[in-house]
C-alpha cells in the first residue's frame, strides 16, 4: 500500500489542488451514503415498493443535512470548469473541442448503466416480474441522473455564466417561491429552480476560480448566513426540515430545488470552503491523497452504480431467504430498521465494489499513460493556499 501511494503521489501535478478533489469525493460519498440511509426496497404482496424511512421518522431529518451533499459538488464543479475554460481559452482550444471533451467524460459511463438497465427491465419483464417491481426498480437508478443533465447543461453554459454574481440566481429562487409557494402560483414554475438552484454554487465555484471569497470572513459568513437563513425558512415559512424529498411530504425541497435547499446549500459551500485550508495539509501525505485519488477516478462509476449495488444485495437476499429481512426488505419504521440498515450498509458497499471492477473501464479509458501511471482528472491547481485558474 505505501508503494502504491507513493506512485499515485509521483504522478499527481506539482500545482494540482487536492483540496477541491477531497471536497469532491465528499459530496459523491454523501450522496451515495444519504441515498442507501433513506431509501429502501420493501417486499410487499410479491411486489417491490420503494419507501423512505423519513416518513414515518420525521426526526430523522438532520440525516439530510449530512448527507445531501450536491451543492458542494455544483460548487466543486463551477470551481473546476471555470478554470478548465481560462486555461483553454489562453491555449487557443476552441468552444466545441472544450465542451465536447468535458461532457463525453461525463456522459461516457452513463450509456453503459442506461443500456445496462433497459436490458435488464427488459429481461423482468419478459419473465414475469410486475410491472410495479420493474418500475420501481428502474426508477431508484435512473432518477438521480436528473443531477447530470444539469450539470451538463452548467458546464455547456459555462462561458456564459463563469463571471456571473451567484446573488443573481438566488434571486430567481426567492422569487420563484415566492409566486408558486407564498402567492399560490403555478407548480411548473418550481421548475425553474432546477436550473437556478443549482446555478448558485455553480457561480460560487466560479467565483472562487477567479480569486474571490479568499478571507475566512466571507466563508464564515456563507456558513452562518445560510444556516440562519436554512433554520428562518424552516421554523417560520414552513419549508421542511428534511433536505431531500419525503414520500407524503406537502412538498420537497429538492424536487426542484427550493429556497431552504438553496439557503442550505450556501452554508455547506461555506462550510466546504473552510475546509479547504486544512484539507491540502492533510493531503500532503501520500496515502491521505491516494484514497481522495482513487474515489476521484471512481466517482461517476460509484455515482451510477451505487443504487444497483443496493438492488443487488436486497433482490438477491430476497430471492435466498425464506422471508424479509430486517433492514433489507422491512417497512422502514422504527429505530430497529436504522440499526439494520447500518449493519447492511458494509454488504451494498462490497457490492458496489463489484459493480466497480465490471464497469470502471467506462469512466477511465483515457486516463492512463502509455506507461500505465495513475493520472487523476483535472482540477483547478493551488498556489500560496487558494484556488487559482487552471
Amino acid at each position: 500500500m505505501t508503494g502504491f501511494a507513493a506512485r499515485i503521489d509521483a504522478a499527481t501535478p506539482p500545482g494540482r489542488d487536492r483540496g477541491i478533489d477531497a471536497l469532491r469525493a465528499l459530496a459523491i460519498l454523501g450522496v451515495v451514503g444519504g441515498h442507501w440511509l433513506v431509501t429502501a426496497l420493501v417486499a410487499d404482496s410479491g411486489t417491490v415498493r420503494g419507501a423512505s424511512p423519513l416518513t414515518a421518522m420525521p426526526h430523522l431529518a438532520p440525516v439530510s443535512w449530512v448527507f445531501q451533499t450536491l451543492a458542494v459538488f455544483f460548487l466543486v464543479g463551477g470551481v473546476v470548469a471555470a478554470g478548465s475554460w481560462a486555461s483553454a481559452r489562453k491555449r487557443g482550444v476552441s468552444y466545441g473541442r472544450w465542451v465536447g471533451g468535458r461532457l463525453a467524460r461525463l456522459f461516457r459511463p452513463v450509456a453503459a448503466v442506461l443500456t445496462v438497465w433497459t436490458l435488464a427491465a427488459a429481461v423482468m419483464l419478459a419473465a414475469g416480474v410486475g410491472e410495479p417491481t420493474v418500475r420501481a426498480l428502474v426508477k431508484l437508478v435512473w432518477s438521480p441522473l436528473w443531477f447530470l443533465l444539469v450539470f451538463a447543461a452548467l458546464t455547456a453554459l459555462t462561458p456564459l455564466v463563469a463571471r456571473l454574481h451567484p446573488l443573481w440566481p438566488l434571486v430567481v429562487v426567492l422569487h420563484v417561491d415566492l409566486v408558486r409557494l407564498g402567492l399560490g402560483g403555478p407548480r411548473e414554475l418550481g421548475w425553474v429552480n432546477v436550473v437556478a438552484g443549482w446555478l448558485v454554487p455553480y457561480c460560487l465555484g466560479a467565483l472562487v476560480a477567479r480569486g474571490g471569497l479568499r478571507g475566512r470572513a466571507g466563508r464564515w459568513g456563507l456558513l452562518l448566513g445560510g444556516a440562519s437563513a436554512t433554520a428562518g425558512l424552516v421554523l417560520w415559512a414552513g419549508y421542511p426540515a428534511a433536505m431531500v424529498g419525503v414520500p407524503g411530504g406537502r412538498f420537497s425541497n429538492l424536487d426542484p430545488p427550493s429556497l431552504a435547499a438553496v439557503a442550505f446549500g450556501l452554508a455547506q459551500c461555506g462550510a466546504a470552503l473552510l475546509l479547504l485550508g486544512p484539507l491540502r495539509r492533510v493531503l500532503r501525505r501520500p496515502a491521505a491523497w491516494a484514497a481522495v485519488a482513487v474515489v476521484n477516478l471512481a466517482a461517476m462509476t460509484v455515482f451510477l452504480w451505487h443504487q444497483t449495488a443496493m438492488i443487488i444485495v436486497t433482490t438477491t437476499a430476497l430471492a435466498l431467504t425464506d422471508g424479509p429481512l430486517p433492514g433489507l426488505h422491512t417497512v422502514p419504521d422504527d429505530t430497529g430498521w436504522v440499526v439494520a440498515r447500518l449493519l447492511w450498509l458494509p454488504v451494498f458497499a462490497l457490492a458496489l465494489l463489484g459493480c466497480w471492477a465490471v464497469f470502471r473501464g467506462y469512466e477511465q479509458s483515457g486516463r492512463r499513460t502509455g506507461g500505465g501511471s495513475l493520472v487523476v482528472r483535472d482540477s483547478p491547481p493551488a498556489r500560496k493556499g487558494r484556488v487559482r485558474r487552471a
